[in-house]
């Protein structure tokens, strides 16, 4: 049952994209001004892999909570991935940056598709979301002084509307409505909810 419900996020991710319709659901508001950036522009180039695996007759998907060393997005939730290297595809960054922060070998990912790239002013990258199936639930370990903690949100946890929330917060100085996933007790916003938005209009077509 689980192999035929990959097939049909493989088949559908094949056709066109929600794209920005998908991203801009989870865009704050008011935007923040970023002066000198354009939004249309080409940035530095990263991957993120968004893993399905089976566990407990559930699909489920890793997220990572960031330390609060790294350079961007401390303490943010965030999928596994990280700047595609020189001479490096985009695919074998994300299966690369998997390993180095949750142990898992690509051996045992299958990918089977991406979803639609964007630009993220705040750090400068264009984000390529990849998605990938494990046929048995991974066994995981912290590789990387990036990485906190792992932990897996299960598909029909993601699937309830109520999963998907929105906060009052200010940013730089400017106060703004926030939208966020509410995910294994973390609140997961910016670039990782807006990649999610998107694998959940998916889901939904095919559900």
């Amino acid at each position: 049952m689980k192999s035929d419900y990959i097939e049909k996020i493989s088949q559908r991710l094949r056709k066109k994209l929600p794209g920005k319709l998908a991203h801009d659901k989870m865009m704050i508001t008011p935007q923040i001004p970023f002066p000198k950036l354009n939004f249309d522009k080409k940035g530095i180039p990263a991957s993120v892999l968004i893993l399905l695996f089976p566990k407990k007759d559930e699909l489920h998907f890793f997220l990572t909570k960031r330390t609060n060393t790294v350079n961007h997005h401390k303490g943010q939730i965030a999928l596994p991935g990280g700047v595609v290297e020189k001479n490096e595809s985009l695919k074998d960054a994300a299966l690369r940056e998997t390993y180095e922060e949750i142990g898992i070998n690509k051996e045992k990912i299958q990918l089977i598709g991406s979803l639609s790239s964007f630009y993220i002013p705040v750090s400068g990258f264009e984000m390529f979301p990849f998605i990938g199936w494990a046929k048995t639930e991974p066994v995981t370990s912290i590789h990387d002084q990036e990485v906190d903690r792992i932990f897996s949100a299960s598909i029909k946890e993601f699937m309830l509307d109520e999963t998907q929330k929105v906060k009052k917060d200010t940013l730089r100085g400017i106060p703004v409505t926030i939208p966020y996933y509410d995910l294994g007790g973390e609140i997961v916003w910016g670039a990782t909810s807006m990649i999610l938005s998107e694998f959940k209009l998916i889901l939904k077509e095919i559900l």
